[in-house]
């Protein structure tokens, strides 16, 4: 029988964004490049240093895909080193305390490459990250001191960011799943018969062409049965169409039940088409 794609095999080769992944860190290792060249003209040196290293982070995994299309490791590193930068700016205040700013970019980012439930709680642990670092005391650790109105702010911001990315990706994984399926509903229907639920005449011949390469290339039998019912056309006339679906119906059950894994049975009116690979001629006949 053709064998068809894996489901999950289709999902995750379709579902990643490989472009967005690849352009994500094009983009961060630019911008980051230029805000790092920045910092070091106005000798803010740390930051420089920290901008540069993150810029070169995300070189690495916009090589790493481009080399080696690995679309996890390069999303992975894109958005870990994304996250870093986040927690170092909300650490160090960035620009006269203007760094906590940038940490809405992490919600979108993160449910976008790894999806609804992993990107929540990747998502939920930074924002607990942030908090954590806001509120320790200073006398504990030393860190940019902001007021306690733009902390809550921040957060409550934040996570409504949050659930309306979690939203958008909630609707855009039910949109992709109900295109998947009706794709492979259609593409079933294209290569199927509908009455009988075996191969139509476009899938046998695709199937009759491919074992017939196959057939020539390792020297092996190919047998091909047609399969008319004799007086079908009476049938219709004396009880009805639907007695006639009835027969072929379970026509095709008992075809199914008796052929092997590799041989296929097609239909075509009242007509089947017998394809059995390995087979010759004499054992077919029988």
């Amino acid at each position: 029988m053709d064998v068809q794609p894996n489901k999950n095999t289709l999902e995750n080769e379709e579902y990643q964004p490989p472009q967005v992944v690849s352009f994500f860190a094009l983009v961060g290792f630019v911008i980051t490049g230029l805000m790092g060249g920045i910092a070091l003209v106005n000798q803010t040196y740390i930051l420089a240093t920290t901008l540069l290293f993150v810029s070169c982070v995300f070189f690495i995994a916009f090589y790493v895909f481009n080399k080696y299309h690995n679309i996890a490791l390069s999303s992975a590193i894109s958005l870990y080193s994304l996250s870093f930068l986040m927690l170092y700016l909300v650490f160090t205040g960035g620009v006269e305390n203007t760094g906590p700013l940038w940490i809405y970019v992490v919600p979108p980012v993160s449910l976008f490459f790894h999806g609804l439930k992993r990107g929540l709680v990747e998502t939920i642990l930074f924002i607990a990250a942030c908090a954590v670092i806001m509120f320790v005391p200073t006398d504990f650790v030393p860190h940019a001191q902001y007021s306690l109105e733009f902390k809550l702010r921040l957060i409550y911001s934040f996570l409504t960011v949050t659930f309306l990315s979690a939203l958008y990706e909630y609707s855009r994984d039910r949109a992709y799943h109900y295109t998947l399926e009706l794709s492979q509903k259609y593409q079933q229907l294209a290569h199927m018969d509908s009455l009988t639920q075996l191969s139509n005449r476009r899938d046998a011949l695709s199937i009759l062409k491919r074992e017939q390469s196959r057939a020539i290339r390792s020297k092996e039998a190919l047998s091909v049965i047609l399969c008319d019912v004799d007086y079908f056309k009476k049938i219709n006339d004396l009880y009805g169409h639907n007695a006639g679906d009835a027969v072929l119906i379970e026509l095709a059950k008992i075809f199914t039940q008796n052929i092997r894994e590799q041989d296929c049975v097609a239909r075509g009116g009242e007509e089947f088409l017998f394809i059995l690979p390995g087979t010759l001629a004499e054992n077919a006949y029988r």
